[in-house]
């Protein structure tokens, strides 16, 4: 126990604990824009996918003529192709009024599926794509240096703080999740704040699906996401739809994922009990968790 506790106070830990965070964060509030505009998004984890496959894909296709250029294009691409994928989600659930969970599944299942097609297609492999030659910097000292998407998760609770609570934008989409039909009266557009929030959604779903795959590791690989986006959206919840919410939820949650890694290497606790915690302990902050800070609106479709 006490080899535990030592390895705890090390920035090996530390460096892997923000790197469980990162991920979850950055799904999270993305997440938030699209459920505050009153849009469920069980799709996070297939965006995560789509983003990492896209990611990785730009990247091994551009870097041998661009270079250390490439990634960076990567993590652009990976942003763009979440946000499509979201936006396909928006048009089913906005425009065609669809059941907007079953919308979301419906693209978790695409996520399943589509990369091993691509992959088979352009590499012979259904599983990984290979490694890329030129993944994104890492920025630091020792063990704690990261790639980019780490500082710009950090940024982006800041900015989604701000733009939610001090700008017209965030008072319009708190509006159009809360009370759809007095916010078309006072002259907001309901259908573009949600298609806003719910594109918003797939593009931090999808850079951190980049940072998955050429942030973190080198290459694309099977179900790379391992349940991220739904862990993802249940701290939203958890964190009552709230920027700082989500932000103490994700730093739970990654500390938990962390953990999982640690305890891995020793005798401790049994190996599926192990992979199984974070996941567990998610459960069962879902159980104590209310729907009271709910936007009042999410779910339901615009009439008319």
């Amino acid at each position: 126990m006490e080899g535990l506790f030592a390895q705890l106070l090390t920035t090996a830990f530390l460096a892997t604990f923000i790197r469980s965070v990162v991920p979850l964060l950055l799904t999270g509030l993305g997440g938030l824009f699209s459920e505050r505009s009153g849009v469920v998004n069980i799709a996070l984890d297939g965006l995560i996918i789509f983003g990492a496959l896209a990611g990785a894909v730009a990247t091994l296709t551009l870097e041998p003529s661009l270079g250390a250029l490439a990634p960076w294009l990567g993590w652009l691409a990976g942003a763009v192709v979440g946000g499509l994928i979201a936006w396909i989600h928006a048009v089913v659930s906005i425009k065609y009024r669809a059941d907007q969970v079953i919308s979301g599944t419906a693209i978790n299942l695409l996520s399943a599926g589509v990369p091993a097609v691509i992959l088979t297609a352009l590499y012979g492999s259904s599983t990984e794509s290979p490694k890329v030659q030129n993944a994104l910097p890492l920025w630091g000292v020792g063990e704690l240096r990261f790639s980019p998407p780490v500082f710009f998760a950090l940024l982006t609770v800041l900015v989604t703080w701000y733009v939610l609570y001090r700008t017209p934008y965030g008072l319009r989409l708190r509006a159009t999740g809360e009370h759809p039909g007095a916010a078309a009266s006072m002259g907001v557009n309901v259908r573009r704040m949600r298609y806003s929030g719910v594109i918003l959604s797939g593009v931090l779903a999808g850079t951190a699906g980049v940072f998955l795959s050429i942030g973190n590791l080198d290459s694309y690989v099977r179900n790379i996401s391992a349940g991220l986006g739904f862990i993802s959206l249940a701290a939203l919840i958890f964190g009552q739809w709230k920027p700082l919410g989500v932000l103490g939820a994700t730093v739970l949650f990654g500390f938990l994922q962390a953990l999982s890694i640690t305890l891995g290497g020793t005798d401790l606790l049994p190996p599926t009990l192990v992979a199984a915690l974070p996941y567990l302990i998610t459960i069962i902050a879902l159980i104590f968790t209310g729907r009271s800070a709910a936007p009042r609106a999410l779910g339901k479709p615009l009439d008319g």
